[in-house]
């Protein structure tokens, strides 16, 4: 008989912890029927509003709608079409510096497909989202272009037909499907287009007759470097999203051979292999993003698994990356992780991984209902993500620090003689090192938003990121419209405003983070467990309010650092810094440098009470320079450009 794992009782041995020793054991999948706890919404059910619309509008006009403009050469590469890659492809000039970072040139191949994708991915998003008519009519012209490069079998991939699917090396055959296939997606979410589904059922089909399951190998590419095909790992993302819109388990079941084949094979990036996972001496140490986008597989792999192994290693991989996160949700990345733990100086996180992490728990929170991880992945986007865009340039971090004392390329001055490092500024491209960071943070917010609303059952509705939106979606037939205004997380009040076709009975469960002390309500409502639950007949037009009460918080890091948080923000000293102007791509689109004007730092006083006041915090610290106590003013970490968080 089948059991059905209860994903509540696996997971949260999370806060136990419990160890298995390392296994070279075969382990086959034992499948049961797959089931999450929540439904997530199709693109454009959920919009922004209030200031996080006012900010994806502004990227719009800046870096997330301009890269094509920026960096045309590698954005408008036919490497999909006209240019694909043939056994006499060269490599190509991507404009960055090489040295120290790659361990294998053929990558450089491929680099143009993941860049130009992931691009149309966050672009195509954030145009929908924002009803912009300009962008969408740029997006439909990109799509057309994508869907006549697919072959009359369904291929649609970067690779001429003597080289796909016959690797023994680096290749980027199922990471270029991935980045481009998750658009595709997005974009069939947004419009319903069936050309666009059949499309992808084509192409999804034909990777599945070349690779078929449990009779190929797709990651044996032999002893070399293979960090593309790793990446090829996300075509679970695919599978997963296939999955939730048509129902067919063959995208589940296709899913976990590809994590299964993953793991029996040799790889560079090896951090989510099962025999790793599970073992109790293995730390985390390789490319951080591979890492944290790896979770996602696993989670779609544990939610169609009986194996307790299966099971016990997502356990396992949670606990070992909980101790490279700082408390701001900065997860090592800059670039490996290299069996560190994270602080607040010494390791610096990637864009990219802030948004593979936080799409991970978003993933993990829906399967599973944890708010634990809801909270994670909160955490990260208004600390960690937004800490890492500039306040008010179009332009990010590829790398920070959650104590950033300089920006001038290196991590807080540091020499690092084995490679050359430009990481540490802020650029609406950096060329210099990869376009890769500069396309994720263009996809964080749409894919943060998508899960700020699920559906539970057939009619439950759940408001689980507490941002600034606007719910239109339908239940039983009928058009629900919930609007919440808020300026959250700088404020902790809330109005929901219903506009539905008819009067009817909802059921409405808010999130409520573990921060909250009190809570006011209009509403009568029921607490259920991590959930504020109102249920009632309302009207076709209806409002109710909500606040949560709060107080300053002191949090520890992984090295006893002391942070101040209040409600979901992280807050900082600002260090006063001179601007520097780096290269210039296009007129407003410039790279920028931060020098220090002072070098004043703090230290914590255990025995003085933070308080809130005006947006800030306001606490007594101890300047080490002078050895003097201070009252300072502490401001949100999206705030601030050089700053001390940790103390």
């Amino acid at each position: 008989m089948k059991i059905k794992i209860n994903w509540t009782i696996v997971l949260c041995l999370c806060s136990t912890f419990i160890v298995r020793a390392q296994t070279n054991e075969q382990v086959t999948i034992k499948q049961m029927e797959p089931k999450s706890e929540f439904t997530s919404l199709l693109l454009g059910e959920v919009k922004s509003s209030g200031w996080l619309k006012k900010q994806m509008q502004a990227d719009v006009k800046g870096f997330v709608g301009n890269l094509e403009h920026l960096i045309p050469d590698l954005i408008d590469d036919p490497i999909y079409g006209s240019g694909r890659l043939h056994r006499n492809s060269k490599l190509k000039d991507l404009g960055n510096n090489k040295e120290g970072d790659a361990e294998g040139d053929e990558q450089y191949k491929w680099w143009n497909s993941e860049s130009q994708s992931n691009w149309w991915d966050g672009y195509l998003r954030n145009a929908f989202l924002l009803d912009d008519k300009h962008s969408i009519a740029r997006v439909q012209a990109y799509i057309d272009r994508i869907l006549q490069t697919q072959d009359a079998d369904g291929y649609l991939g970067i690779y001429t037909p003597e080289l796909r699917y016959q690797f023994v090396g680096e290749n980027g055959e199922l990471w270029a499907k991935s980045t481009l296939y998750r658009g595709l997606l997005g974009y069939y979410e947004a419009t319903g287009e069936k050309r666009v589904w059949d499309a992808l059922v084509r192409a999804v089909d034909n990777v599945m007759q070349n690779y078929p399951i449990h009779k190929s190998h797709p990651f044996d590419t032999g002893k070399g470097y293979n960090g593309g095909v790793a990446h090829g790992l996300t075509f679970t993302d695919v599978l997963d999203r296939m999955y939730e819109l048509a129902g067919d388990k063959k995208y589940l079941e296709y899913a976990a051979f590809l994590y299964m084949d993953y793991s029996r094979n040799f790889s560079w990036e090896q951090d989510a292999q099962l025999a790793n996972v599970l073992s109790k001496d293995y730390k985390l140490k390789c490319h951080a993003v591979h890492t944290y986008e790896h979770l996602r597989s696993l989670i779609v792999t544990a939610g169609i698994s009986e194996d307790r192994k299966v099971n016990q290693a997502l356990v396992d991989f949670l606990h070992k990356i909980s101790g490279v996160v700082t408390p701001t949700g900065g997860a090592i990345g800059d670039e490996w992780i290299a069996e560190r733990q994270a602080d607040a100086t010494h390791t610096g996180y990637e864009y990219c991984s802030l948004h593979e992490l936080m799409d991970s728990y978003s993933v993990l929170y829906q399967k599973t209902g944890l708010t634990k991880y809801a909270e994670l992945a909160e955490n990260i986007f208004y600390n960690a993500a937004q800490g890492a865009r500039h306040p008010h340039h179009s332009c990010i971090a590829y790398l920070k620090t959650d104590n950033s004392y300089e920006m001038m390329g290196t991590r807080n001055g540091d020499n690092e003689p084995d490679r050359k490092q430009t990481r540490y500024k802020y650029s609406p491209v950096h060329q210099d090192v990869a376009v890769c960071c500069v396309p994720n943070a263009g996809r964080i917010t749409p894919y943060f938003l998508q899960k700020a609303w699920l559906l539970q059952g057939e009619e439950n509705l759940v408001a689980n990121f507490l941002v600034p939106c606007v719910l239109d979606t339908k239940l039983g037939g009928k058009n629900v419209r919930i609007e919440n205004v808020t300026d959250y997380p700088m404020k902790n009040q809330f109005s929901f405003r219903l506009n539905l076709q008819e009067p009817m009975h909802l059921t409405l469960k808010i999130r409520k983070p573990t921060w909250v002390t009190g809570i006011h309500c209009s509403e009568s409502y029921q607490s259920e467990g991590d959930y504020i639950v109102i249920s009632r007949d309302f009207k076709s037009k209806d409002t109710f309010s909500l606040s949560f009460e709060t107080e300053v918080r002191t949090c520890k890091d992984l090295k006893g650092e002391t942070y101040f948080a209040y409600g979901a923000q992280f807050f900082a000293y600002p260090i006063k810094a001179r601007e520097l102007q780096g290269r210039v791509y296009a007129k407003h689109f410039n790279d920028y440098m931060y020098e220090p004007l002072e070098d004043t730092r703090f230290q914590y006083i255990a025995d003085h009470q933070a308080i809130f006041h005006r947006g800030k915090i306001q606490v007594h610290l101890l300047n080490m320079r002078t050895g003097k106590k201070e009252e300072v003013d502490l401001v949100p970490l999206k705030e601030t450009i050089l700053r001390q968080a940790a103390f």
